[in-house]
């Protein structure tokens, strides 16, 4: 079976070859680059040679072989050939051969051509149709003369070492690419041991494997390590917080139904008994429906504030937030409650200054007032009086919800805001609550960025605190 080359590999291999052919452009560049340079250099020593022997001859009246000779022995190069040019072409002198006659015409050769158009020419590496040797040809006119001047060096192996680029550079270059590759290699084997352990850890997680950091190994001491590890604690700790949401959503489950099966069981109870008894008398009966219906209260009562709970915690940001005048809703409680306050002989203290107003979700501010007065009166006791109080603080209305009851005991006071915890289940739902009230505040309170808390009183009752931003 056929493995694939893992991306670290490609990756080196990749950078490497472009790295490398980039290498070899720059040396065949600078070896270019260094062979034109020599060339202009020897082109223009031979240019000079040139412009220096014009100027010797300027003040002759008539240029003969023996002068043009003499200067040539007086200033020699090895392996000179000195020319003389008309401007049709034709050689006038040569200090290599004599029968100029038998010479071809010279115009057509590429340094005499530039020489004339430019004042300067040269060509490389030219057979010699004269003395059939190749040449380095670099030729000068003279305008005054009308007459261009051409000297040449064999194109030999003496020449061609001169124009060589220098080796030296070369293998410097192949060494610094050796290196650099190297480097790269190691830099980039990293970079792939960690992408590939990323490959890994992602394939596990598709399948919903177990992910062992340890079997992953260590990742390197860089950045793409740090990353890397970052993100498999963030997994982790997902995976964890699923598995809690799982185990509490379980429980919930379960609680939810335990919660049902009372009051759907009543119902069930009371109507068997009303469709088994035919002759059961009206005021029985009468009672029996009561019972029922008042079950049927109760449960829902659960459902709403299940329902309340759920939108809460799938969609928060759905919650539309404006001005709400906390003031009004206290005062719509207030009427709501009076009846059964008076019932209970309990008294609701409002001790808010006028003009609260609150950035908020009106139905949630509601729920957050009515169930922490729902709370009261179910287990502050008969007599108590509530008190109600709020001071504003850095763009914050601070609350204060207190009664001066029988509290509850310290043990329970950590987990009063759990959903369908009961400090005395007894009594709780004999009182018709559903365990969700406090849980429903306290959620409705966090949906508003506020916070909220409780404490028994040191002269008796329970007291809550809590913020919620100023409109």
């Amino acid at each position: 079976m056929n493995r694939r080359i893992s991306l670290g590999l490609r990756m080196s291999l990749g950078v490497i070859s472009i790295f490398l052919v980039f290498a070899v452009a720059f040396i065949l560049f600078h070896q270019k680059r260094e062979k034109n340079y020599k060339i202009e250099n020897l082109n223009s020593r031979l240019q000079t040679y040139n412009q220096y022997m014009m100027e010797s001859l300027a003040d002759d009246a008539v240029i003969s072989d023996s002068l043009v000779d003499d200067y040539v022995a007086r200033h020699p190069m090895p392996s000179l050939r000195v020319t003389l040019i008309d401007t049709a072409g034709q050689v006038v002198y040569d200090n290599m051969r004599k029968d100029y006659a038998a010479m071809r015409s010279h115009k057509n050769r590429k340094e005499v051509q530039d020489a004339l158009r430019t004042g300067r020419g040269y060509d490389i590496a030219r057979l010699s149709n004269t003395l059939h040797k190749q040449y380095f040809y670099s030729a000068t006119y003279c305008p005054k003369r009308h007459l261009l001047l051409r000297t040449a060096l064999p194109y030999n192996n003496d020449l061609l070492r001169s124009l060589h680029a220098d080796q030296h550079y070369l293998w410097f270059a192949i060494l610094a690419v050796a290196v650099l590759a190297a480097i790269l290699y190691r830099f980039i084997s990293r970079l792939g041991d960690n992408i590939t352990k990323l490959q890994l850890f992602a394939t596990r997680a598709e399948h919903n494997e177990t992910i062992d950091t340890a079997e992953l190994g260590a990742f390197p001491d860089d950045e793409l390590g740090e990353i890397a590890e970052k993100i498999i604690k963030i997994y982790k700790k997902l995976e964890r917080t699923k598995e809690e949401q799982a185990i509490l959503k379980r429980q919930l489950t379960q609680n939810i139904a335990h919660e049902l099966k009372t009051p759907v069981a009543s119902i069930q109870a009371y109507l068997e008994t009303i469709l088994q008894t035919p002759q059961m008398p009206d005021e029985t009966r009468e009672q029996f429906l009561q019972r029922s219906y008042a079950q049927t209260q109760r449960l829902s009562a659960l459902l709403q504030d299940i329902s309340t709970l759920n939108r809460m915690d799938d969609a928060p940001q759905m919650k539309e937030f404006q001005d709400v005048d906390l003031n009004a809703v206290v005062e719509t409680i207030e009427r709501e409650t009076a009846l059964l306050l008076e019932h209970r002989g309990m008294t609701l203290l409002n001790q808010l200054p006028q003009g609260i107003h609150v950035k908020g979700n009106p139905s949630l501010v509601y729920s957050i007032i009515r169930n922490l007065a729902d709370n009261a009166l179910a287990y502050a006791g008969e007599g108590t009086t509530v008190t109600l109080t709020a001071r504003l603080d850095a763009a914050q209305w601070h609350f204060t919800f207190a009664d001066n009851g029988v509290g509850i005991p310290p043990q329970h006071l950590p987990r009063i805001f759990e959903r369908f915890y009961r400090a005395d289940k007894g009594r709780s739902r004999k009182m018709g609550g559903t365990g969700l009230g406090l849980a429903i505040v306290k959620n409705a309170v966090l949906l508003h960025g506020g916070n909220i808390t409780a404490q028994n009183l040191p002269t008796g009752g329970l007291q809550f605190q809590f913020n919620l931003p100023a409109a």
